[in-house]
């Protein structure tokens, strides 16, 4: 028997195939116009560049313009706040670090870093290093260690208060169980000029910062965080292989959406950063930063953001972190 279809039953099924296809066609058509990309920091420092080559990347892929929008202050709350408050229809996003976490853990934020926020994935990492001015008689963590418990509260720690840096300096005292005192700076360009100076003795601090005063000679580093030794300076042994393996802390980077944000518009976002991610030229640039890429996707980023909460919740009430008011 043969089947015969009608005009009408044909215009029936053209109208619903093309109903049913536009769920993919609206999420083919994303981006169609520019998005804007919030850094809760001023230009310059670690984000700033890492978000603009991001941006430019993704622009290049998507075919539509990232644009970076620095909105700084309030360790970070301005900015967030300011995603946080967007229309989730993914033309607002944000690149962030571990602030993000360690803020809503130390100050009253307008906002729940889990409930009001769509993860969007990992973008990079990268390790620190701890250093030291010249002068102190150590050359590895153990003998700083030992010096450190030879002169309890008579060494200075550089760091700035409430970032991740100043909290893996406390998770440091309690590991090593010493006794330095924590000297808050605002910014990282202060802390070196007293590290550099002499008037301070310790501080931990991303690679891409160190390098210069490393290899002049101005500062000696002691120990690198992560798995495994740099490349550049290889007798700077890690953490684990100085005695404390548990001390696992860096920075890492990733981006966020405001909660709300259609699953298939983050899914197009996501498969964008996993492709910028493996791109080599992209990679060669991130080694200049000091970075590596640390690909995420939603739900890995979301359960990270989770953990990191928990993490920093403990050190921040062992160490009895306050905000001075």
């Amino acid at each position: 028997m043969r089947f015969r279809i009608t005009p009408t039953q044909l215009l029936e099924v053209s109208t619903l195939t093309m109903l049913l296809a536009l769920p993919a066609a609206a999420q083919q058509s994303y981006p169609t116009r520019p998005v804007r990309m919030i850094v809760p920091f001023p230009p310059g420092g670690s984000v700033d560049p890492l978000a603009r080559l991001v941006a430019e990347r993704m622009s290049e892929g998507l075919s539509q313009r990232f644009i970076v929008d620095n909105r700084a202050g309030g360790n970070t709350i301005i900015g967030t706040d300011a995603l946080a408050r967007s229309k989730p229809d993914g033309y607002t996003v944000m690149v962030m670090s571990r602030t993000f976490v360690i803020s809503s853990l130390l100050y009253s934020t307008p906002y729940d870093i889990v409930k009001d926020f769509a993860p969007v994935g990992g973008l990079t990492r990268s390790e620190w290093l701890l250093l030291v001015h010249p002068s102190l008689p150590v050359n590895n963590l153990r003998e700083w260690i030992a010096l450190a418990k030879a002169r309890p509260g008579q060494l200075n720690y550089a760091t700035n208060f409430g970032s991740a840096l100043h909290l893996a300096g406390e998770l440091l005292k309690a590991m090593a169980k010493i006794d330095v005192q924590m000297v808050n700076y605002k910014g990282g360009g202060p802390a070196f000029a007293d590290l550099v100076g002499g008037h301070v003795e310790l501080s931990l601090q991303p690679i891409v910062s160190a390098i210069p005063y490393l290899k002049a000679g101005r500062l000696r580093a002691i120990a690198i965080t992560g798995d495994k030794r740099l490349p550049a300076f290889p007798h700077v042994a890690t953490f684990a292989e100085s005695g404390l393996p548990n001390f696992l802390s860096n920075s890492w980077f990733g981006m966020l959406a405001p909660v709300g944000t259609p699953q298939a518009t983050v899914s197009v976002l996501s498969a964008e950063i996993g492709r910028v991610l493996a791109l080599p030229d992209f990679r060669d640039k991130l080694g200049a930063l000091g970075m590596e890429p640390f690909a995420l996707t939603p739900d890995q980023f979301a359960a990270l953001i989770k953990a990191e909460r928990t993490k920093f919740a403990d050190i921040i009430k062992t160490a009895n972190i306050k905000v001075e008011q």
